[in-house]
C-alpha cells in the first residue's frame, strides 16, 4: 500500500525520475503491473492528464526493463 501510495504523491507532483525508483521498488514489494497502471490512472483522473501521461511513460520504461529481466 505504502508503494501505490508513493507512486500516486510522486506522479501527481510530476518526478518523473523519482517515480522510476519507486515504481521499481514497488515491484520489488509485489505490487502488479495492474495495481501500479490503475494507480497512475486515477492520477490522471484526479491530477490532470500531463501529469498521468509522464507518469505512464516514466513508469512503462521501468515496467518493460522489470519484465525483461523475469524473462532471461
Amino acid at each position: 500500500t505504502r508503494s501505490l501510495v508513493t507512486i500516486a504523491m510522486l506522479a501527481a507532483l510530476k518526478a518523473p525520475a523519482e517515480l522510476k525508483g519507486h515504481v521499481l521498488g514497488a515491484l520489488r514489494n509485489g505490487c502488479s503491473v495492474a495495481e501500479i497502471q490503475e494507480v497512475l490512472l486515477q492520477v490522471a483522473v484526479y491530477c490532470g492528464a500531463p501529469a498521468g501521461i509522464d507518469a505512464f511513460r516514466a513508469a512503462r520504461e521501468v515496467i518493460e526493463e522489470w519484465q525483461s529481466g523475469e524473462n532471461e
